[in-house]
């Protein structure tokens, strides 16, 4: 990332085959997840496809429960393939016709599901984060170079990087005229999305269902939501941090065996450090930001305002690399990631990767979790490139392996170590 432009460290440098002018083209797609953010992410891709004179159709969609995988083929007015259980996504990306895979899954089932996809030669979108433990980051870290070397698409649900103001200041950066960021904060306080009871389910489906409260499913609060945040400040330094020293605790949760709130210093070298807070706790203030300080004294809080002065008028164009630009669009989002998705299949601009990016910030939050449950100051190379740290082998279990392999016996997956009410201890081993 060290070095690259705003848009280089998410694109691969050649684009596909450029399409006629004003040619409507109609994108077969597969969805792996029936849930609420998998059909938002669809439609969201329609949405894009249709801003850009285009359409998609839905050939495919699977997801670990039958009810929810017919569900999502209903989109497509029931003429969609439904495939369920914890190795359909097989099913879905072995179907030629398709060029495009949403998914949107539990965390840890990610990695091998959008290695799947890219390997089958699809263009992926794949929501956010894309990993759980350290094994599960450097399998996407190799999918995303795979991605890179077959020109396929692989845009992630870090939306802000879509986001006009946050392209602006990121530019701005870029270019020097804001000085360099020399600390900050981060933070995603807010409650507990949701929780499912066993209601009688086995093992694999309990954990599937109430998949957000558990580290082994999700990785924990600070990886599947607070990752956004995260993001931005990597994103803004141009580097991820060397070092996590963190702390945390659970009180007031009523499922799984995650923590209520992690407070985590993130050490960037060069004396940067970010201070990253997240909570789900009901009943107390929600913050969803980033602020960050530069040595030129300018504050950037999804602004940027002088200190002691007024705010900063920015720019309106993002040079991509060299000769292409790319003309920033305001509105939703979630949307427009997908329309510059479908921009890059077309040859419109660079084809699209942001595998590494999402990767790392998912890789941040991931060793801040691991210091908060050991209370351990962890570093990024333990989990990266350190074969001899007790973190680089460290595995959520049961992992997305033990789900396919008690599939195929037609059998069941153990419980984590720690359950529901259980987490762990600071100052003992965790994950043994």
């Amino acid at each position: 990332m060290k070095g690259a432009t705003v848009f280089a460290a998410m694109m691969a440098a050649a684009p596909t085959v450029v399409r006629a002018q004003g040619a409507k083209r109609v994108f077969k797609v597969g969805m792996i997840g029936g849930g609420g953010r998998c059909s938002g992410a669809f439609d969201d891709l329609r949405k894009g496809a249709q801003a850009l004179g285009h359409d998609i159709e839905l050939i495919a969609a699977c997801d670990f429960f039958e009810d929810r995988a017919k569900g999502a083929a209903r989109k497509n007015e029931g003429k969609a393939k439904a495939f369920w259980g914890a190795n359909s996504y097989k099913e879905v990306v072995a179907i030629p016709e398709i060029e495009i895979i949403v998914t949107a899954t539990p965390p840890a089932f990610r990695p091998p599901q959008v290695a799947a996809a890219i390997a089958a030669g699809k263009h992926v979108f794949t929501e956010k984060p894309v990993a759980v433990d350290g094994p599960g980051i450097r399998s996407f870290l190799e999918t995303a170079k795979l991605a890179k070397e077959k020109k396929l698409s692989l845009v992630a649900g870090t939306q802000r990087r879509h986001q006009k103001n946050y392209l602006q200041i990121a530019l701005a950066l870029q270019q020097g005229k804001l000085g360099k960021i020399v600390g900050g904060n981060v933070y995603w306080n807010g409650t507990v999305p949701w929780v499912r009871n066993r209601d009688g389910k086995n093992n694999a489906a309990y954990l599937a269902s109430n998949w957000v409260n558990w580290t082994e499913m999700s990785g924990d609060h600070i990886v599947e939501q607070h990752v956004h945040n995260i993001d931005v400040a990597n994103w803004f330094l141009g580097r991820f941090p060397r070092s996590a020293n963190g702390f945390g605790g659970r009180a007031r949760r009523v499922s799984g065996n995650q923590y209520d709130f992690f407070g985590i210093d993130f050490d960037y070298g060069d004396g940067v450090r970010i201070h990253s807070q997240c909570r789900q706790i009901g009943g107390t203030s929600q913050n969803v930001s980033e602020h960050f300080l530069t040595n030129q004294d300018f504050e950037i809080t999804g602004k940027v305002r002088k200190v002691g002065g007024g705010d900063l008028a920015l720019d309106g164009d993002v040079y991509v690399n060299g000769e292409n630009t790319y003309k920033l669009k305001d509105g939703n989002p979630y949307q427009i990631e997908h329309e510059n998705m479908l921009r890059g299949i077309l040859g419109e601009i660079p084809i699209m990767n942001e595998g590494e990016s999402v990767a790392m910030s998912t890789a941040t939050a991931i060793i801040g979790r691991i210091s908060c449950y050991t209370g351990q100051i962890v570093g990024m190379s333990d989990i990266i490139d350190k074969k001899d740290s007790p973190y680089y082998n460290l595995k959520c279990k049961p992992s997305w392996e033990d789900f396919e392999a008690a599939a195929t016996a037609n059998g069941d997956v153990e419980m984590p170590q720690y359950g529901d009410d259980q987490f762990p201890l600071p100052g003992q081993p965790w994950g043994k």
